[in-house]
């Protein structure tokens, strides 16, 4: 069986935050709930709950669907899925607020993208994320949500090709448990 490359694996509780994919997203979520929380309307804007949400879900379903893995492989591969999702939707927000309010979106060739991009894939502390956007201007911090989400996608789509790997080479549970049972059924004649 192949070795999940985003994970470590243990039957702890709280396993998941184990999870690389994971770490990242509670950066994104936290960089998220400072953004809106300083720079958005709470009172006029619906999108302040909209970015809440898209960045709690990202990193919820992530929990949900590595928690419900050893009961559905089905339902871990669909949570994952709508994780990746939100997080689309959240890297477009964030994409929205700054072409809206006049501010440079950085693409990989801005000085300021290639100075965060190698260090943002290195850090996977949020505490330190928190630290590092205290005080920045709206610009820089949407800026690092968007490298800080691309990473966390690009884990995401390495996690849902490990899952589609796996149930091709192992099965789903069901099918799993089935075989399991057929040669208990066979060993026992």
């Amino acid at each position: 069986m192949n070795q999940n490359p985003l994970s470590k694996p243990t039957n702890q509780p709280d396993s998941y935050k184990t999870l690389l994919v994971f770490r990242k997203s509670e950066c994104v979520y936290d960089i998220t709930f400072y953004f809106v929380s300083r720079f958005l309307d709470r009172c006029h804007d619906r999108t302040v709950d909209q970015m809440q949400q898209a960045a709690r879900s990202g990193k919820q379903n992530i929990v949900e669907g590595y928690s419900d893995a050893e009961g559905s492989t089905e339902v871990e591969h669909k949570l994952t899925v709508i994780a990746k999702g939100s997080l689309e939707e959240l890297k477009e927000d964030y994409k929205d607020y700054l072409r809206n309010h006049g501010l440079e979106i950085w693409g990989p060739h801005h000085p300021k993208y290639r100075m965060a991009q190698p260090l943002c894939r290195r850090v996977n502390d949020s505490a330190w994320y928190r630290r590092q956007i205290e005080g920045r201007c709206p610009e820089e911090i949407a800026n690092i949500a968007l490298i800080v989400i691309h990473q966390t996608l690009t884990m995401l789509r390495g996690l849902i090709d490990y899952q589609n790997r796996k149930f091709l080479e192992e099965g789903g549970v069901k099918e799993q448990r089935y075989k399991a049972r057929v040669e208990w059924r066979n060993g026992k004649r």
